[in-house]
């Protein structure tokens, strides 16, 4: 056979070697795209980068393919054409796929490289086949075999190559090192075609050989053509990859700035992925927990949740995951978090969670609370809790006993309320002061608190005043709690080292009976309370409907009382005090009376106390004590003898700073002598022995005469009878009454009267009735004593009529 010469067309050599460079630059571009892109996006990238890298692989060789020119006509068979770019898509897509895995091999690359330029190799010489002309290619082994050895280094080199620029896609020197790679490759794509188009050489057949059916494809110009629209394919490429550059820019910019947001957050922001592995935790969760970024990240959530709480946290992730259902998802939550150094804070947690290429991922933005929960106890202890004793307060109370009704109407169960006031407990707080009292009040609660059970509760109301609530009682074991507290505050408390007495009234109210209603329940409690004190304090009592007729009439008579000295509703009787030895008139001792227009009279023992606790005796006593040095001072201007006046001064008088001065000041209106006036002082005005003695001293320097009224009903030490400047014990009747019925009542008589003797103090009996009680009292020579058995309290008329014979009949 005849050989057949060959030349090549430059400009279409140049073309398709420009072809492979830009190829392989847009390669390494889709191996960058490829390795950043994540489950669809790697897929669609990959895939777009096989067809155009493919293409462009192709059509290098399919350009250089027609700059090769022959001394005889030559027709290309379309389909081998359009089949000898299968190979090339595919070898394309093998070495993007190779590239996108983050550990690349040496087998994986070398087994990549033998599919790749098997593609190569497949494509170059199917396109060689797709020739249709009157000559027999004929192969070069050696040059066949190094064309096939070309392409496998070619392969290798590009494999490397672009796994080498998508890995260090960030460098600063990345686009001379796509420029310098891109020439690397395509150097060596276009050697592989040049030296397989070496190999070959043709030779002419000696007989034509007519094809049909074939479209023949020769044109010079369809190389430009084919040259162009890949270049235009290619120059997609580099404009799709520049325009997601571009958004990646910007999306790395936002990110950062995302970034460092979370980072200056002082809240810990944690990113955990669907099987709780943190993959972020920043400067904020490094503050609250302790735990360093490097420490946590790669472990699970559960290192800061507490024990208690892990089983039911990993089973609200696993059923979100499985049904995307959310219950704490968008929702922020308090809950508990551990330290690194095992110590529990309380958080408040804020929880998102998003969906990315199939996986869940978990936000959480923490916020350490323990600060606001301090707060908040303490808001709660000044809200709920008594500031003094740490009780709960009336909102507190309210809530619980609430909180109690509708679980006894629930149960059918009954409980009880105990309202509790301190018996003279302002007297101590004013004599003593407001640290002994505040101090008083703290051990008063802690005496009580020791018979309650821990579902009952204690509640101060403000000033002396506690509500006990027990809850599921009944009236006979509300009996036995209420005697024990009675009993135990009965006992001396010991404040600042001084031994104080206090004594409660209690009132007690059941729940449904005695109201059912917060508000009737505590009023009736309240009620019941005051009827105690009417009766004499110290004690409890249950409420009854009776009581509130009590109240109502103690409310009116407040009321009367408020008006009825301006009313002249109040006058002055008169009770001669009576020498048991000659009979004869010493003294009188003024009592008020009340006389209301329309109740009539009113006993001193229902309205005297409403007067001590209103403050209105401070009043109402000035009166009386300047009436009676007027009255006093008028009988001696009448010309009778002279006598003492005796006044009783209340503790709400006795504790006025300015009583020395208003003494003073009556004593000089009314020109009566100082020591024609006594003052009737009772032993709780005289307990406080150290505010008190000098208040005395100052009284008896004046020359007022000072006695001791009720003795022996209280409950002072009897060391101050030494130490107190005073003239008079004064024997309550309580104990002359009896002193020929009860033996012990004589013998504390008696032993009174010798004391008082031996002390240098005179003594008076109040309450006389009978001969034999004055006879009783001469016999162990009490010097005075007054009592009906003398005269009732009298107007100033009547006594003046006992004046004018200055003697008692007997």
């Amino acid at each position: 056979m005849e050989a057949i010469s060959s030349s090549y067309h430059l400009p279409l050599v140049l073309l398709s070697i420009l072809i492979a460079i830009m190829a392989s630059y847009a390669a390494l571009d889709l191996g960058i795209q490829v390795r950043k892109a994540k489950s669809y996006a790697q897929i669609a990238w990959g895939s777009a980068g096989a067809l155009a890298m493919g293409m462009g692989i192709w059509a290098m060789h399919f350009v250089a393919m027609l700059a090769f020119n022959l001394d005889i006509p030559v027709q290309y068979d379309y389909r081998w054409v359009i089949i000898s770019i299968l190979p090339a898509i595919l070898s394309s897509g093998i070495a993007l796929y190779i590239i996108s895995r983050y550990v690349l091999e040496k087998r994986h690359v070398f087994l990549g490289a033998f599919f790749i330029a098997t593609g190569i190799v497949s494509m170059h010489y199917t396109g060689m086949e797709a020739m249709v002309m009157d000559a027999e290619i004929v192969y070069d082994p050696m040059l066949y075999g190094l064309s096939i050895l070309i392409a496998f280094i070619a392969s290798v080199v590009a494999i490397y190559l672009i796994s080498f620029v998508s890995k260090n896609y960030q460098s600063k020197k990345i686009l001379w090192r796509k420029i310098i790679s891109g020439l690397i490759m395509g150097a060596a794509i276009s050697g592989m075609h040049y030296t397989g188009m070496a190999a070959a050489s043709y030779e002419a057949h000696h007989h034509h050989t007519g094809v049909t059916g074939l479209e023949p494809i020769t044109n010079t110009y369809l190389a430009y053509g084919i040259g162009l629209v890949v270049l235009i394919l290619l120059g997609f490429v580099f404009v799709s990859v520049l325009i997601d550059r571009r958004f990646e820019n910007q999306s790395i910019i936002s990110e950062r700035r995302f970034l460092s947001v979370i980072e200056s957050a002082n809240d810990a922001i944690i990113i955990s992925d669907c099987t709780g592995t943190i993959i972020s935790w920043n400067k904020g969760a490094e503050k609250i927990f302790g735990f360093e970024k490097d420490e946590v990240v790669g472990e699970k959530l559960q290192t800061i949740i507490p024990k208690r709480y892990q089983e039911a946290h990993q089973k609200g992730m696993n059923r979100y995951i499985s049904t995307e259902e959310p219950k704490v998802i968008g929702k922020t939550v308090e809950l508990e978090a551990v330290k690194k150094d095992g110590s529990e804070i309380p958080i408040e947690l804020s929880l998102a969670a998003w969906k990315e290429e199939d996986t869940i991922f978990f936000s959480s933005i923490i916020r350490d609370i323990t600060e606001r929960k301090r707060n908040e106890k303490k808001m709660d202890r000044m809200v709920y809790l008594d500031s003094l004793t740490g009780l709960p307060n009336r909102l507190l109370l309210n809530d619980r006993l609430s909180l109690a009704m509708d679980l006894a109407d629930q149960n059918k169960h009954s409980l009880s309320i105990m309202f509790i006031d301190l018996d003279r407990f302002k007297y101590i707080n004013d004599t003593l002061g407001h640290a002994v009292g505040d101090q008083l009040l703290i051990e008063v609660a802690n005496r009580i608190q020791t018979f309650l059970g821990k579902h009952d509760t204690l509640s101060r109301q403000g000033g002396d005043e506690f509500i006990v609530l027990l809850p599921q009682i009944t009236a006979a074991e509300v009996t036995k709690r209420a005697k024990a507290i009675v009993d135990a505050l009965n006992s001396s408390l010991l404040v600042e080292e001084l031994e104080l007495y206090i004594t409660p009234s209690i009132g007690i109210a059941m729940y449904p009976t005695d109201g059912k209603d917060i508000e009737t329940l505590i009023k009736n409690a309240d009620t019941a309370m005051y009827q105690v004190k009417e009766l004499g304090k110290n004690n409890f009592q249950f409420y009854t409907p009776a009581m509130n007729e009590a109240v109502s009439r103690r409310m009116k008579l407040e009321i009367g009382l408020r008006k009825a000295l301006e009313r002249h509703e109040f006058t002055v009787v008169y009770q001669p005090q009576i020498n048991v030895n000659t009979n004869q008139i010493i003294g009188a001792e003024a009592l008020l009376r009340w006389n209301h227009p329309e109740w009539g009279s009113i006993s001193p023992v229902e309205f005297i106390p409403i007067a001590e606790e209103t403050g209105l005796i401070l009043q109402i006593g000035e009166w009386i004590l300047k009436e009676a040095c007027l009255q006093n001072k008028r009988w001696q201007d009448q010309g009778y003898k002279p006598l003492r006046m005796a006044v009783n001064i209340s503790s709400r008088q006795f504790q006025q700073s300015d009583l020395l001065d208003r003494v003073k000041n009556i004593l000089k209106e009314t020109g009566l002598a100082a020591h024609y006036l006594e003052l009737e002082l009772t032993e709780s005005i005289i307990q406080d022995s150290k505010h008190a003695v000098g208040k005395m001293q100052q009284l008896k320097d004046m020359g007022i005469h000072l006695s001791i009224d009720d003795f022996g009903t209280g409950y002072s030490s009897l060391n101050y009878l030494k130490t107190f400047p005073i003239h008079t014990l004064k024997i309550d009747q309580s104990f002359t009454r009896y002193i020929y019925a009860d033996p012990k009542d004589a013998s504390l008589v008696e032993t009174i009267i010798t004391m008082a003797h031996n002390l240098n103090l005179k003594v008076i009996a109040e309450g006389v009735e009978t001969v034999e009680q004055l006879q009783f009292l001469q016999q162990k020579q009490c010097n005075e004593a007054q009592g009906y058995y003398f005269s009732r309290p009298i107007s100033a008329e009547d006594m003046r009529g006992m004046l004018e014979g200055n003697a008692v009949k007997m």
